[in-house]
C-alpha cells in the first residue's frame, strides 16, 4: 500500500482539529506554561487512552484519503482504457472493409470468369453438334450418372469435343437389332406386342413428355429406347436385371424409366384413347349390341379382376385376397381393376387401385362411372355385369335365384354374351401384359400408372387391330360374389323382366332344353 505525504500540524492545529473531535489535549497546553503539577496516575492513564484514540482517527482518515485517491487512479485507467477500445474498434473496422472490398473485387472477378468459360463451353457444344463429330475417346455405351454397376467416373475431353463420363461398357446388340429398319416386324410384334407403325405412333405422342437434353457429361437416352423399355417391362413381365441386359442401361435407370413412362402414358394418352363416348359413338355402340344379342339400349360391359400384389406394408388385411388364397393355396395380396368396355373390347371407363378385398359391387360404389349412373348422367343407357353387381339403375346383371323361366334363362344366355365381351378384354389385357399376371417389385403407390398405362396400350392394340399371339392367352377365373342386396331398383328389376319377355316372345326361345 502506498502511503501519501501530508504536513504535519503545529500545536495549535492540533488543539483546533482535535477539539472539533471531542479530544481533549489541554495537557500539551500546561507543559508549554511551565505547569509541572504532577497529576495523579488515573489521570495520566485516561489521558493516555484519549491520546491514542485520536491517533487512530488520524490513520482511519489517512486511509481514507489513500482510497479515495486509488478510486481516481482506477477511474482515470478505466477512462484510457474505453477510450483505447474505441480507437482498436475503429481500426478494426477500417481492417474488416478493406476486407470485405477485396473479397467483393474477387468475387465480381471469378464470376465473370466463370461466364466467359460458360459462353466458350456452349459455344463449343454448338460447334460439335453442328460438324456432327463424336469423341472416339468416349465408351461406347454412356448412361446416366447414379445408375447400377458404373465404374468410377472420369472426365474426358476430345480434341474440341464436350466433356464425357466414363461408366461401365454395356451391350445394347439386342436393341440396336430390334431398333434397325430391316427388323423383321413379327419379331418386333412377338418381343413388343404391337406393330412397328404403332410402337412409331406411341413414340411420336410420348416424345415431349419424356424426351431428356443432352448434358456436357452424357447423351440423353433416346425417346425410343425410354418407350421400349417400359413397354417390353409391361409386356414379358421379366425382372428388371433381364431388361437392364437387354437394353444396356443400369437396373435402377431401367427402373426409373418403367416409371416415367408409365406416368407419360396414363397423364397424356389416357384421355385421348380411355374416355366414355359421346353420343354418336354411344349410338353405334348400342346398335352392336342389340344386333348381336337383341338386348337394346346396351353401352357397355363391365367386368373386375384382380392384380397380385406383394403384401403392403400398411392395412394388409385390407388388401388380403380370400379367393385366390383359396384357390392358390398360399396368401395372395391384390388390388383391383374394375373396367367398362365396348363392342369391341375397348376400355371406356376404367378404376383401378382399390384393395382386393372389397367386393365387385364395393369397387362399383367407387368409380367413376357409378357416379355418373346415380348422378343421371347415362340416360337410356345399360351397362351389363356379371352376378357379383347389383341390379341397379343402368346396371343390367343377370336372374342369380333357382328355378328360373324360359324367359328368364333366354334373358341369361344373352346377357352372357355381353359379359363376356368385357371377360375377354381383360383375358387379352392380362395375355398382351404378362406383368400384370404375377406380383412385381414395384411401390404399392406406383401400381395405379403402371395399370394405367397397361390398359392405354390395350387400347391402342385394339383401335389399330393388332392381333395377339394365341400362345399368349390368358385364362381368367370367375370369382364374382352375388352382393346380398342383389336388387337395388325396383324399376331396373321391372325392366329387366320386360327385357327378358320381349326376348322369348318377340326374338324367339334361344334357350336349350337343358336348363328345364
Amino acid at each position: 500500500m502506498e502511503i501519501g505525504s501530508f504536513t504535519l500540524l503545529s500545536p495549535e492545529d492540533f488543539s483546533f482539529n482535535f477539539n472539533n473531535n471531542n479530544i481533549d489535549f489541554s495537557w500539551f497546553l500546561d507543559m508549554e506554561n511551565g505547569n509541572n503539577k504532577k497529576r495523579g496516575r488515573k489521570d495520566f492513564e485516561e489521558d493516555l487512552v484519549n491520546e491514542k484514540s485520536g491517533f487512530g482517527d488520524i490513520l482511519s482518515s489517512i486511509l481514507m484519503l489513500d482510497e479515495e485517491a486509488k478510486q481516481e487512479q482506477e477511474q482515470e485507467q478505466e477512462f484510457q482504457w474505453f477510450t483505447d477500445s474505441d480507437q482498436r474498434t475503429d481500426f478494426f473496422e477500417s481492417g474488416y472493409n478493406e476486407k470485405f472490398e477485396e473479397i467483393n473485387g474477387f468475387f465480381d472477378q471469378f464470376e465473370s470468369q466463370y461466364s466467359e468459360m460458360k459462353q466458350l463451353d456452349d459455344s463449343r457444344n454448338k460447334r460439335a453438334r453442328k460438324s456432327g463429330l463424336t469423341d472416339t475417346t468416349a465408351p461406347a455405351n454412356i448412361v446416366p450418372v447414379g445408375s447400377d454397376n458404373v465404374s468410377p467416373s472420369q472426365a474426358a475431353t476430345g480434341s474440341g469435343q464436350q466433356r464425357r463420363l466414363w461408366v461401365k461398357d454395356r451391350s445394347k446388340d439386342w436393341w440396336d437389332k430390334c431398333n434397325h429398319p430391316d427388323f423383321p416386324d413379327e419379331e418386333f410384334k412377338r418381343a413388343f406386342r404391337m406393330s412397328k407403325a404403332t410402337f412409331n405412333m406411341v413414340c411420336e405422342e410420348l416424345e415431349p413428355a419424356v424426351m431428356k437434353k443432352n448434358t456436357m457429361l452424357r447423351d440423353a437416352i433416346p425417346v425410343r429406347q425410354r418407350v421400349a423399355v417400359c413397354i417390353w417391362r409391361l409386356a414379358t413381365g421379366e425382372p428388371l436385371r433381364m431388361v437392364s441386359k437387354r437394353f444396356g442401361l443400369g437396373i435402377s435407370t431401367c427402373h426409373k424409366l418403367v416409371l416415367e413412362v408409365s406416368a407419360a402414358i396414363k397423364t397424356v394418352l389416357m384421355p385421348k384413347f380411355v374416355q366414355w363416348p359421346d353420343e354418336i359413338k354411344t349410338k353405334r355402340i348400342k346398335q352392336e349390341f342389340e344386333s348381336a344379342t337383341g338386348i337394346p339400349n346396351v353401352g357397355g360391359s363391365i367386368y373386375t379382376t384382380h392384380i397380385p400384389i406383394i403384401a403392403p406394408k400398411a392395412s394388409v388385411a385390407a388388401y388380403f385376397n380370400k379367393k385366390h388364397t383359396e384357390r392358390n393355396q398360399k396368401t395372395s395380396y391384390s388390388i383391383t381393376l374394375q373396367g367398362v368396355t365396348d363392342q369391341n373390347g375397348a376400355f371406356t371407363d376404367v378404376c383401378i387401385g382399390w384393395p382386393g378385398s372389397m367386393s365387385d359391387d364395393q369397387v362399383l360404389e367407387k368409380s367413376a362411372f357409378y357416379q355418373r349412373a346415380t348422378r343421371g348422367y347415362l340416360r337410356d343407357v345399360w351397362v351389363v355385369g356379371n352376378k357379383g353387381y347389383p341390379l341397379m339403375d343402368r346396371v343390367l346383371v343377370p336372374y342369380s335365384h333357382q328355378n328360373l323361366t324360359w324367359a328368364q334363362h333366354a334373358f341369361n344366355e344373352k346377357i352372357g354374351e355381353i359379359e363376356k365381351v368385357a371377360k375377354e378384354a381383360f383375358a387379352r389385357l392380362k395375355g398382351r401384359w404378362s406383368c400384370l399376371q404375377k406380383r412385381t417389385e414395384m411401390k404399392l403407390q406406383d401400381l395405379p400408372n403402371v395399370l394405367g398405362a397397361c390398359c392405354v396400350l390395350h387400347n391402342i392394340c385394339e383401335m389399330r387391330n393388332e392381333t395377339m399371339d394365341p400362345e399368349l392367352k390368358f385364362e381368367l377365373f370367375d370369382d364374382e360374389v352375388v352382393p346380398e342386396n342383389n336388387i337395388r331398383s325396383p324399376a331396373a328389376a321391372q325392366a329387366r323382366d320386360h327385357i327378358a319377355h320381349n326376348l322369348l316372345h318377340h326374338g324367339g326361345r334361344t334357350t336349350s332344353a337343358g336348363f328345364l
